[in-house]
């Protein structure tokens, strides 16, 4: 699924070239303990179906055991192009992140443009991070990226929680929306601390 794979490399590679000055990220603490949560049914999965054709706008921010800062965030995706727009970085000003099938960019007055094949390359070639992070585009729309994620669910049957691919995602709603606003993300380290990446939705 390259479209996914294209936006969420996008966001996740500038955000963290930014916000972390583009320092090497820490291994992943083992999952060896985490507990063995539900998997969602096949009704509550299919409550709110992913579209692939959206624009959100919002906040996103990252900390990390070496830095931390945010951005401001527009979001369009068009089913296989999409186009991400990012300022307020620690005064760097607008970074934009384009992409469809087969050819992903970020542009920015910092680092001039970078250009990948895919999602992957361009985030190894932006952070030198490799990290599963293709998944934001159905956690956003509060749904698991695969069927081995570990999920909870509240009374409303929404997803609250996601355990996917090392990840720790924590998903907040309005009153009876069921599109989350606010997403909480963390990565546990070896040294016990964690990465965090909180993605907060103002507007769909």
């Amino acid at each position: 699924m390259p479209k996914l794979n294209s936006m969420t490399c996008a966001v996740f590679a500038s955000s963290i070239l930014f916000l972390t000055g583009c320092q090497q990220i820490a291994k992943p603490q083992a999952q060896a303990n985490t507990p063995v949560l539900e998997h969602p049914s096949e009704e509550t999965a299919q409550d709110v179906k992913a579209t692939n054709q959206f624009q959100l706008q919002g906040k996103i921010g990252v900390k990390t055991t070496a830095q931390s800062g945010s951005a401001f965030f527009t979001w369009v995706q068009d089913d296989q192009d999409f186009d991400i727009e990012l300022t307020g970085i620690l005064g760097i000003g607008k970074t934009q992140i384009s992409g469809q099938p087969g050819n992903v960019s970020l542009n920015s007055a910092k680092t001039g443009l970078i250009q990948a094949a895919t999602p992957e390359e361009l985030l190894q070639r932006a952070t030198g991070w490799q990290a599963p992070i293709t998944h934001l585009v159905d956690w956003v729309q509060a749904q698991p990226a695969t069927t081995s994620a570990q999920t909870q669910q509240d009374q409303q049957n929404r997803l609250v929680q996601i355990i996917e691919d090392g990840w720790t995602v924590d998903l907040s709603y309005n009153e009876q929306a069921q599109l989350p606003n606010r997403l909480i993300l963390k990565q546990a380290l070896e040294s016990g601390k964690e990465n965090r990446i909180t993605m907060v939705i103002q507007n769909r």
